[in-house]
């Protein structure tokens, strides 16, 4: 676990953009639950989600399409939650900084770390808005 003066700059990136920040296993099943189109980020302290991830994540809101429900988990924070969402990502490994496109509760799009790190935040916009002009 990190101390929340360390991740609470790193969750209000998010959140300030408005993704709901979601604390429990309840949580996430209910926004998982939602219909129409859910973003899942699994935020992270790394480098990589610093800046790749988030602002990746961030720039790909500016798409004519978008999803229509915004949440996050913090990897090493959140235990319950992250397990949670990370039980519907499978068949992909657990891993963090990651985003996933949920379509009615199915995964319909993931963007595993190996796709975030090393690479530039406008190619990971480019990668979620391809994503939401198929499914949102």
């Amino acid at each position: 676990m990190y101390p929340e003066e360390i991740v609470k700059p790193m969750k209000e990136e998010l959140t300030m953009i408005g993704f709901e920040d979601l604390l429990s296993a309840q949580d996430v099943e209910s926004a998982l639950s939602k219909s129409g189109t859910t973003l899942v980020v699994v935020n992270s302290v790394c480098g990589c989600a610093a800046a790749n991830a988030r602002p990746g994540v961030r720039f790909s809101l500016t798409n004519d399409k978008t999803p229509d429900h915004l949440v996050t988990v913090f990897a090493g924070v959140d235990r319950d939650a992250t397990d949670t969402a990370r039980s519907k990502m499978i068949p992909f490994p657990p891993s963090s900084p990651s985003v996933a496109l949920f379509k009615d509760g199915e995964l319909v799009h993931m963007v595993e770390r190996h796709h975030i790190e090393g690479r530039p935040a406008e190619m990971i916009s480019e990668n979620l808005k391809e994503a939401y002009d198929e499914f949102c």
